[in-house]
């Protein structure tokens, strides 16, 4: 296991903490995300009676060959608590996730959560968000004209030299499990994820975004030296 693998599992573990018999939960995506469902699916087998969320197609196949029980969020919201992971966050608790994929569905199941719980290893804290490039879900159906408002919609916030790129996966267009395609923002540094996510959410055609803001309850962050947990100020 590489260090960063480490550290994910640490962090993974950390999370583990949180939760209680009789919870419902929401499933995260990505490697530290399935770095939590294989703690989980050990606890489930030793007798850890929960039901998850998964917030991919992906998660849900991980965690039913653990043997993790999974429900409806329509059945089961509000869920109890949200483990996820993060592409970068601040000390604020703002997040950009989505690298991905599972942008939309993790932001849904997030917000039907009275806790989201994000854990990362130590390179993902930052003082600012952008250096990782904020994926935005738009609609296939005329997906280039979303693109360009998007372009014009950022450019009057001041970001003028925002490179847009359509993501594409194996020499085709990358599809999410939503059916929807995703443009890559890459800003370098965002000055107010606020401000940008409301203006992101007013554009026709965008579905949804990774920016993350007032969502995240707590974040555990894995170093080599130690574990820091930091709690969003209500």
């Amino acid at each position: 296991m590489s260090d960063v693998d480490h550290l994910k599992h640490v962090a993974a573990a950390r999370a583990l903490e949180y939760v209680r018999g009789g919870m419902k939960l929401g499933l995260g995506s990505g490697t530290t995300a399935e770095a939590f469902l294989d703690l989980l699916g050990a606890r489930v087998r030793g007798g850890l009676d929960i039901v998850g969320v998964p917030t991919s197609e992906r998660t849900a196949q991980l965690a039913r060959g653990l043997g993790i029980a999974l429900g409806s969020l329509n059945d089961l919201a509000p869920l109890d608590i949200a483990v996820d992971g993060a592409d970068e966050s601040t000390r604020g608790l703002d997040l950009i996730k989505g690298g991905g994929g599972a942008l939309l569905r993790e932001k849904v199941v997030a917000v039907s959560s009275k806790r989201m719980i994000v854990i990362v290893h130590g390179s993902k804290l930052v003082d600012k968000l952008g250096a990782f490039a904020l994926p935005v879900e738009v609609l296939e159906f005329g997906h280039v004209t979303t693109a360009a408002r998007i372009t014009a919609a950022i450019a009057g916030l001041g970001y003028t030299d925002v490179t847009i790129t359509l993501r594409r996966k194996a020499d085709a267009t990358y599809k999410t499990d939503n059916g929807n395609v995703i443009y890559d923002c890459g800003f370098g540094s965002i000055g107010d994820p606020e401000l940008l996510s409301r203006a992101l959410s007013c554009i026709t055609g965008v579905v949804d975004h990774g920016l993350y803001v007032g969502i995240a309850k707590t974040l555990v962050v894995a170093r080599t030296e130690a574990i820091e947990i930091i709690e969003r100020a209500e």
